[in-house]
């Protein structure tokens, strides 16, 4: 059965009410309206079809301020009509509201998503709006001196690009427009960034349950200052390390890997929403760490897209940048890539993420859930995976979803599935049965309480590694 999707929407007869639905095309990243289907793509036939070749170029260009194309073909001998739409570079409005499209729904903008949809539309970001009031003396000086400190050994920037002076810094790291500075310079560099942004600090908390919280720190500050602080708090007053030895040498093994729980704290700094006033919130519990952080995905995202292979979107550009420069994160989109192989490297399962309108939630589990072959195995499959894509070519898009979605979190249900990747609960339990032929799933337990096994065939992965051993 086919589905409606983020470029997709079938309608059996033409009313006006949809071209909100084209609005929301425009303001998104295109997509073709057909009329003369069913909801689930059964061809019907459209009426009137003469009639609305002629009057629909019409009507939507002089209602939406947009030139469409409208075609006329047949589809199982039957007349249907295709309303292509293409992305718009300016905010598209029907009759004063402005509708995107999201997964396979048009939804109405307003409020604060409003704004932070037409200012992007004007290439303009939160972080780029500046404050008057604020002057590049008002700023902490120690923060810039941290910032050449980590840029230099990072390797990002030569000496010759730092040693010049603060303001000079702020305008070649973009942070400055027409003599002011932004709000990306003030989280950054301001030893008290609240007072111009509420909320904008950091807060952990240990808790033994999920309601007795036990103690607690909060960092505030310039962002560049406090975002190694929050990482040395954690795994040194949060984490118990278990010690080894090897000859003479002590180690010292946490919970998690630092190198995940970094990544995924930076990336939430960089990419929170700062208008809700919402402090970052990190819990720390006996056998886990959440993340909570006030954000949002790109538009028609669900977090099937953001554990797939993505370019870089980061919400706070300007901020992003900067903590690219100073080596705190990368800017190729493989922030979940890294952090799912640092766990596994490690022993341990990758986080579990979560996704609202107006929350992104991750969470990291400190015991071993698979055994030491299968870990190496995963991991080498993922190196695997950016030689040859072999399994790709075998499953459909659909299915790629399901098993980034499967791996990042073994005890999903289908119902869940179908709600991150926007198709119905049937369809995925037919690919579960295709996937679980051709040898790619397993499952374990009983339906209720058991839990999913992503596997490879072995042919596969006998042909990858020979693959990688060859490119190496």
């Amino acid at each position: 059965m086919n589905q409606e999707t983020q470029n997709t929407e079938w309608k059996r007869k033409w009313r006006d009410e949809f071209l909100k639905t084209l609005c929301g095309f425009a303001n998104a990243h295109g997509g073709t309206l057909e009329i003369g289907r069913e909801d689930d793509g059964t061809v019907v036939g459209a009426d009137n079809v003469n009639a609305l070749i002629e009057e629909l170029p019409v009507k939507i260009r002089h209602t939406l301020g947009i030139v469409p194309s409208v075609e006329l073909h047949v589809a199982q001998g039957k007349q249907v009509i295709s309303i292509g739409i293409e992305a718009s570079n300016t905010p598209v409005s029907y009759r004063g509201r402005h509708y995107m499209r999201s997964g396979s729904t048009t939804l109405e903008l307003s409020g604060s998503n409003l704004d932070r949809f037409i200012l992007r539309r004007m290439g303009i970001t939160w972080d780029g709006i500046t404050l008057a009031n604020v002057k590049s003396k008002d700023l902490d000086t120690s923060a810039f001196r941290a910032f050449r400190e980590k840029a230099l050994s990072s390797g990002r920037l030569q000496r010759a690009d730092l040693e010049i002076s603060d303001e000079e810094l702020l305008d070649n790291l973009a942070l400055v427009e027409n003599g002011e500075l932004t709000r990306a310079a003030v989280l950054l560099f301001h030893h008290n960034p609240e007072k111009y942004v509420f909320g904008a600090y950091i807060k952990i908390g240990y808790f033994e349950t999920g309601a007795d919280l036990i103690y607690q720190d909060e960092f505030h500050g310039s962002l560049i200052k406090v975002a190694d602080e929050i990482i040395d708090t954690i795994y040194r007053k949060y984490f118990k390390a278990v010690v080894s030895y090897e000859g003479i040498q002590r180690i010292e093994t946490y919970p998690i890997p630092q190198s995940a729980l970094r990544e995924a704290i930076f990336n939430a700094i960089v990419h929170r929403d700062y208008t809700s006033g919402i402090p970052i919130q990190i819990k720390v519990f006996p056998d886990s760490v959440t993340i909570y952080n006030d954000g949002r995905l790109p538009d028609g995202w669900t977090v099937a897209n953001l554990l797939a292979k993505h370019r870089s979107y980061p919400y706070n550009p300007k901020i992003a940048y900067v903590f690219y420069r100073a080596g705190y994160i990368e800017t190729w989109g493989r922030g979940i890539e890294r952090i799912t192989e640092a766990c596994l490297a490690a022993g341990k399962r990758p986080p579990v993420f979560k996704a609202s309108t107006t929350e992104i939630e991750a969470t990291f589990y400190m015991e071993t859930a698979v055994s030491s072959d299968d870990i190496s195995d995963r991991v080498n499959d993922r190196v695997n995976d950016r030689v040859n894509d072999t399994v790709s070519s075998r499953v459909t898009e659909t299915q790629n979803k399901m098993l980034t979605l499967i791996a990042t979190n073994p005890h999903i249900t289908a119902q869940k599935m179908a709600e991150e990747i926007g198709i119905n609960e049937r369809n995925i339990r037919n690919n579960i049965t295709l996937l679980k032929k051709a040898g790619h799933l397993e499952r374990v337990g009983s339906a209720k309480s058991g839990y999913w096994i992503v596997k490879r065939p072995k042919e596969l992965v006998k042909n990858e590694r020979k693959a990688w051993n060859g490119a190496n």
